[in-house]
């Protein structure tokens, strides 16, 4: 088992590089068995989480071919639609092979789903999308075994999901007649998807809006993409750079898709200057404030950036409260961030109220999911002394060689094989 090891107080400085988007290049993924034909990929990071999607996609029969930071796709001889649990407990974003291995084929298994320790997220909007669609849906032995054909159908969702949106989606473009979806997510990597979905031939209408139209043809074809920039991964390095007083520039980085993050940050005196290919951050002058955080759907505050922030509130001037309203239980780093000295009270399993401290002191952590365990990472990076941040299996599947690009920055930090 690794772990990392982190020597805090370095300030970061120079450029860094992000890829493709965790959370827009799985379910574009998934979409490759929508078409016979190759979908080829670029600006693709090879995540712990995407190597998942590879293993599960060619469990299926899909051919995966790599090289550099392409992928190409090419779902021509399906062997199989069962998605097996090895893949599917491992990674919750493999249930979204659903919609189009039933869109496709009229058939499909899945086992019900893993992931991240962040709450139920339950799976009931997939269904009952599915269902209204007419999909005879079972549930036996842990899998949900879904037959076709669909139709088309009209979509309420009675809130935001991410995962239902995409899934609907994807099952929709093959589906004959019309589908409308009322109160679809509009997070970028959902806009993502529809954007290689269109390239493929599937017509949608009201991208952007709260009513989706989709019109189902009878074939997609293939098509070429360069996914959109990872979102979470920019808003890492921003708030890292704030919470160490650096100046950085993050290539590919493009702040008018974490505004919700930027603004929180400006009245602490740090300023971001966009170009054309990358976003800079100055935080040389910074004094940290303290500011209220509230998660909600695009465009608001995003649930993946709220462990970071929490670690940024911890060290700022004043009192704040954080206000968890997209996933319950995800406040399981804070236990961690208080071994380091942080003052943050847990108000339920929606809040907790921060007193920022001038200095956190290195220790011995434990990463319980990926966001918090990078949260963690990012104390680890101003706290005095040395801090050990355990399980970091869980950082992996959303973050490619994190130590080698923060280390490229100046911060102290290596991973280190641990003998337990």
């Amino acid at each position: 088992m690794y772990a990392f090891k982190i020597k805090g107080e370095n300030r970061l400085t120079g450029s860094v590089s992000v890829k493709g988007a965790k959370n827009a290049v799985l379910p574009i993924m998934a979409a490759s068995l929508l078409t016979a034909e190759p979908l080829h990929l670029k600006n693709i990071s090879f995540l712990s989480d995407v190597n998942t999607m590879n293993a599960l996609l060619s469990s299926l029969g899909v051919c995966v071919q790599t090289n550099a930071d392409e992928l190409i796709l090419t779902a021509n001889h399906i062997s199989s639609t069962k998605a097996a649990y090895d893949f599917v407990s491992k990674m919750r974003a493999s249930f979204w092979v659903l919609g189009p291995l039933l869109a496709r084929f009229q058939e499909a298994t899945v086992s019900l789903p893993g992931g991240c320790a962040i709450g139920a997220r339950p799976v009931d909007l997939y269904l009952m999308a599915l269902t209204e669609m007419g999909a005879d849906i079972r549930i036996e032995n842990g899998y949900v075994i879904a037959k076709g054909p669909l139709h088309g159908a009209e979509i309420f969702f009675p809130k935001v999901s991410v995962g239902a949106t995409h899934n609907t989606i994807m099952a929709a473009v093959l589906t004959a007649g019309t589908t409308i979806i009322h109160n679809p997510a509009l997070e970028p990597e959902v806009m993502d998807l529809i954007a290689v979905l269109k390239k493929m031939g599937a017509q949608i209408e009201g991208v952007g809006t709260k009513k989706l139209i989709i019109r189902g043809v009878s074939k997609l074809s293939g098509a070429t993409h360069s996914v959109i920039a990872d979102r979470i991964e920019t808003a890492s390095f921003v708030i890292a750079t704030a919470m160490t007083k650096g100046k950085i520039e993050i290539n590919g980085g493009r702040q008018d898709l974490i505004g919700a993050v930027t603004d929180l940050l400006l009245p602490s005196q740090i300023s971001f200057q966009q170009t054309d290919h990358s976003l800079i951050v100055d935080a040389t002058n910074a004094c940290l404030k303290s500011v209220p955080v509230i998660t909600s759907e695009y465009p608001g505050f995003p649930t993946d950036a709220q462990a970071l922030m929490t670690s940024f509130l911890s060290i700022s001037t004043g009192d704040a409260r954080v206000s968890e309203h997209i996933f319950e239980n995800r406040f399981m780093h804070i236990p961690e961030l208080q071994r380091m000295g942080a003052h943050i009270d847990i108000i339920d399993g929606h809040s907790v109220f921060i007193h920022g401290v001038p200095e956190l002191s290195g220790a011995t952590v434990m990463a319980s999911d990926l966001r918090g365990g990078v949260g963690l990472v990012l104390a680890g990076l101003v706290a005095k002394g040395e801090t050990l941040v355990k399980r970091i299996y869980h950082i992996d599947r959303g973050y490619y060689h994190l130590e080698e690009k923060l280390t490229q920055l100046g911060a102290d930090i290596q991973r280190v094989h641990l003998d337990d």
